[in-house]
C-alpha cells in the first residue's frame, strides 16, 4: 500500500498550518484533520471560474480578481475561457503556496503562473478589495473553507458587513462576486442580500464527473 508523505509545510499568516502531502500521484493541502483541497477534486473550484465568467459576457477587456490560488484550478479554468486581452490578479497570503505550485506542483500548474495575463499579488486579498473602486468585473474568492474563517479567522472581514460593502465598491457596474463554500450558510446568503447584493446560489459537485460532496457557490451582484 502506497502511504501519504509529507512533503513540506507552511504557517499562515495569523492562522494555522498546513501542510502539503503526496500520495501517488495525487497531492492534498491539509490543515489539522481538515483536506482542504486535492488534486483528485476540482469540479467546484473550475466551476467558480466558469459560472462567474459566463455571468459578465458583457465585459471588454474583463479583468478578474481571484482570492487564493489553491492549487490553481479556478486560474487555469479562468485562463481558458478569457480572451487575450483580459487581466487576472491573482492574489496569495501564503508564499509556500506559490513554491509549491513551481516546485512539486510544476506538472499541476502547467504554467499557468506565467500566463502574461496574469499578476500575482503575495497580500490580503481584503486589503485588495478595500482599496479598489470599479476595478474588477468580477471577485472570484476561495480564500477559506467558508465564511466561517476555519483557516484564518482574519479572513471573516471578508464576509463581514464592511468586507461585502467593499467588494460592492470594488465591482465595475454589472460585476459580479463569486464566493465558494464547502457548505451551505443560509445566515451569509442572507447578510450578502441585506448588503445589496441579488444572490444566486449553486450547489456544485466537488469532482468533474459530478460525484461525491457537494460544495457551494455564491455568486452575487449589485441588487
Amino acid at each position: 500500500m502506497i502511504q501519504r508523505e509529507l512533503l513540506d509545510a507552511a504557517w499562515v499568516p495569523g492562522g494555522e498550518k498546513l501542510e502539503l502531502f503526496r500520495h501517488d500521484k495525487d497531492f492534498m493541502i491539509v490543515l489539522g484533520h481538515n483536506e482542504l483541497m486535492s488534486s483528485r477534486q476540482w469540479g467546484s473550484e473550475e466551476a467558480l471560474a466558469v459560472q462567474s465568467i459566463e455571468r459578465i459576457a458583457h465585459a471588454k477587456r474583463p479583468h478578474i480578481l481571484i482570492g487564493g490560488y489553491g492549487m490553481g484550478f479556478t486560474l487555469r479554468a479562468a485562463l481558458k475561457l478569457l480572451p487575450a486581452d483580459a487581466k487576472i490578479t491573482l492574489v496569495e497570503l501564503v508564499p509556500e503556496i506559490i513554491e509549491w505550485a513551481r516546485g512539486p506542483m510544476a506538472d499541476l500548474a502547467a504554467g499557468c503562473l506565467d500566463d502574461p495575463r496574469v499578476n500575482l499579488v503575495m497580500s490580503d486579498v481584503a486589503q485588495m478589495i478595500d482599496g479598489a473602486r470599479g476595478e474588477y468585473d468580477a471577485i472570484l474568492l476561495d480564500v477559506d473553507n467558508g465564511p466561517d474563517g476555519l483557516v484564518r479567522e482574519d479572513n471573516n472581514v471578508i464576509y463581514s458587513k464592511a468586507g461585502l460593502r467593499a467588494a460592492r465598491a470594488a465591482l465595475t457596474p454589472g460585476g459580479v462576486l463569486s464566493i465558494w463554500s464547502a457548505g451551505p450558510d443560509p445566515a451569509f446568503a442572507r447578510r450578502l442580500e441585506r448588503n445589496g447584493f441579488t444572490v444566486e446560489e449553486r450547489r456544485v459537485h466537488a469532482r468533474s464527473n459530478g460525484k461525491g460532496a457537494k460544495h457551494t457557490i455564491w455568486f452575487s451582484k449589485v441588487a
